[in-house]
């Protein structure tokens, strides 16, 4: 990429001002130069550092693991480097009055210390002897030691030393380590978020189709055997964390993840730990443990909001959090908390003025999970007590206030929504110009809104729920062809081995990989319209809205949360051939050229890094598309989408009503989840960023 980050290192003296950033050293006071430690510099200095000096040191994954290390004497003379670097061989004997000088041992003591050691080595050598004559003697295949220094009853073989020490010998852990070193990312260019905002969807995109993919194979292999629900994510996390493929694991960052957008919405709690925004699968505070910071403080960098704590208290923009610990099996909570671990950290954050990342965790119906999470920014800790629970045991709380001058809170727009889909003209009495422009068309209606200027444009055309293909297309391309399910599409089928031999979708109708095509069962397959294989055929799902946009012209963005692979909706026109869109251009028209569309279904399900010998599929093939799409009169609300050269929003080939290779219908797919009230995008094909959608649609 060749972008570079600019880490600000933690180390370096803060501003007085607790609230005041991090990343202004030049406004250092005297106080805070004393906190960068030298060599030459006296305990007492040391004494008084207001900021942890951290260095970089390796962890076992998720696991904080208490280093033991022997206590010393402190020398009054040595210096403040001495007390974070110190020596990890301890001087046992560095008092002379415990170690007697060997020249002051007499002759006498000498003569008993030899008599005692010959006493010593008869009764070994008797003992021995008669214990092994004794086993020789009953099984017939022991031999007796004949080394007079060996301690051993019986010898050991070779071969028998090799088997210990490769069951001693742990192998290495092939992932990763989490690093101890803390830093903060500031100042990143347009390329640069660009840069790593492709870089986390992609790896979301690696994880949701590992995770799909695990999900169906531990399916396949129970059958129809009940048991435990398929857990893809844990799965997913663990094959991408031994491959590396882990993002944020070389620093660990304080304040906002390069690449991860408020608002971002994630369905699992391992995928947090895939993008680096919280490193902790189970516990609510992830923090650097004190035994990994110089001067023994552990500091806390995220904490997740979940309501799993009965003395929570959230406001929004500020919350009374509780720490954790003290809980039993039901949440209940069972005995005090103790100032350790991730409570010790957010007090220590609240110390030096850092701020920590807050996820909510929310109960979401209809989701792959039982709940989702949601980002929603940065908190600074004002205050720590300890205070009586409910349940009438301490707990720690801490009270955090959100950081002015961010985007509004995810879990907001997330609840906003849930009020535009059930009464939308009592949230926003204005702006409505239709409550649905398909005029009933559409399984759901689709909103138009514009609070900004009169336009009303998109209410002149005519509403396409599909697209409109000539008469040569689907006389040419029906050869009543189909499989004979009977109760749904299963393995082995016409269906799928027109596919390539494997289904396009899960069970829940999540795109698996993209492929150059896909068919879908048509009018002459059996199987019912619940078949897995019919998705893009059964038309919108989602309530979608057409709105206003200063920045796009007409956008679109959507009510409910999408899932990241979910079918959205066609994108529908009138199919015109080549000789017609040249006289169609002629006349000043705008078209819509599908073979233009970037090639994004490539990317969706690509398992490259995981796999080496991975292939792209190439089955079944697709010609090149020669036709082009009128949508100057009669449109739909795709037409409205906006472009992006890094889009949440993919291209899919579909055919399911004709089985002509040369005139499939241009099918639309999210690449990544996408929260309610986010604007959707495609990739055109046009290189200008700013060119937006379509002349023709704004």
């Amino acid at each position: 990429m060749g972008s570079l980050l600019q880490f600000q290192d933690l180390n370096l003296a803060p501003p007085s001002s607790p609230s005041s950033s991090l990343t202004n050293s030049a406004s250092a006071s005297s106080t805070s130069a004393a906190i960068i430690a030298t060599a030459g510099s006296t305990t007492e200095a040391a004494a008084s550092m207001l900021v942890p000096k951290l260095e970089p040191k390796l962890e076992p994954f998720d696991v904080e693991t208490p280093i033991y290390q022997p206590q010393q004497p402190q020398d009054p003379t040595s210096s403040s480097q001495d007390l974070f670097f110190s020596s990890s061989t301890p001087n046992y004997f560095s008092n002379s009055q415990l170690t007697p000088p060997l020249s002051q041992s007499t002759s006498s003591e000498d003569d008993n210390s030899n008599n005692l050691y010959s006493e010593y080595s008869r009764i070994s050598e008797l003992f021995r002897t008669a214990f092994a004559k004794r086993l020789q003697d009953q099984y017939g295949d022991v031999s007796v030691v004949s080394d007079p220094d060996s301690r051993a009853i019986v010898p050991v073989k070779e071969n028998d030393n090799n088997a210990l020490s490769t069951v001693v010998v742990s192998p290495r852990p092939k992932y990763q380590k989490r690093s101890s070193e803390l830093v903060r990312v500031t100042d990143l260019g347009i390329e640069d978020q660009r840069y790593f905002r492709d870089l986390v969807r992609r790896s979301r995109m690696v994880y949701d189709s590992l995770r799909i993919l695990s999900v169906l194979e531990e399916e396949k292999r129970r059958g129809e055997r009940l048991g435990r629900r398929a857990r893809g994510d844990l799965r997913a996390a663990a094959t991408m964390r031994d491959c590396g493929l882990w993002l944020n694991r070389d620093k660990r960052i304080v304040g906002s993840i390069p690449g991860v957008q408020i608002g971002d919405v994630f369905f699992f709690r391992m995928e947090l730990c895939v993008v680096g925004l919280h490193g902790q699968p189970q516990a609510g505070i992830d923090y650097l443990p004190g035994s990994q910071s110089s001067n023994r403080e552990p500091i806390a960098t995220s904490i997740i909001v979940s309501g799993g704590y009965e003395d929570d208290e959230d406001a929004g923009d500020v919350i009374v959090y509780t720490g954790h610990g003290g809980q039993d099996s039901l949440n209940k909570q069972c005995e005090h908390q103790k100032l350790e671990g991730g409570n010790l950290a957010m007090e220590r954050s609240m110390h030096y003025g850092i701020e920590v990342r807050v996820v909510r965790g929310i109960k979401h119906a209809g989701s792959v999970s039982s709940k989702v999470y949601v980002y929603d920014g940065l908190y600074k800790i004002l205050d720590c007590w300890f205070d009586v629970g409910k349940s009438g045991f301490g707990v720690y709380k801490y009270k955090l206030l959100r950081i002015d001058g961010q985007p509004e809170m995810g879990s907001s727009i997330l609840k906003f929504a849930e009020s535009l889909r059930t009464k939308p003209l009592s949230v926003r009495p204005r702006g409505y110009l239709s409550l649905d422009i398909s005029n009933k068309k559409e399984s759901v209606p689709v909103f138009l809104f514009n609070d900004i200027d009169n336009d009303n444009d998109p209410l002149c055309y005519q509403y396409l729920e599909r697209t409109v293909f000539p008469v040569f297309v689907i006389t040419n391309g029906s050869n009543g062809t189909g499989c004979d399910c009977v109760s749904g599409c299963s393995d082995g089928c016409f269906c799928e081995r027109k596919n390539g031999g494997e289904f396009a979708y899960d069970e829940n109708g999540f795109l698996l990989r993209g492929k150059p095509v896909v068919f879908e069962c048509g009018v002459s397959c059996k199987c019912p319209p619940t078949c897995r294989n019919r998705v893009a055929q059964r038309g919108l799902r989602n309530r979608l809205e057409v709105f206003r946009s200063r920045e796009t012209g007409w956008g679109v963005r959507s009510l409910d949360l999408i899932h990241a692979g979910a079918f959205i909706c066609e994108y529908a026109g009138v199919v015109i051939t080549r000789e017609q869109a040249q006289i169609f251009t002629m006349n000043g028209g705008g078209l819509v050229y599908p073979n233009r569309f970037s090639a994004k279904w490539a990317e969706w399900g690509d398992l490259s890094q995981i796999y080496p010998d991975y292939i792209r599929p190439s089955y079944p093939e697709i010609p090149p598309l020669d036709f082009a799409m009128d949508v100057s009169k009669m449109r739909n609300v795709a037409c409205y989408v906006s472009h992006s050269l890094t889009p949440n929003v993919l291209v899919q080939f579909v055919l399911y009503d004709h089985n002509n290779l040369m005139f499939p219908r241009i099918m639309l797919f999210a690449m990544e989840n996408i929260p309610p009230l986010r604007e959707l995008s495609l990739d055109y094909g046009v290189a200008d960023e700013w060119t937006g959608k379509l002349a023709i649609c704004n």
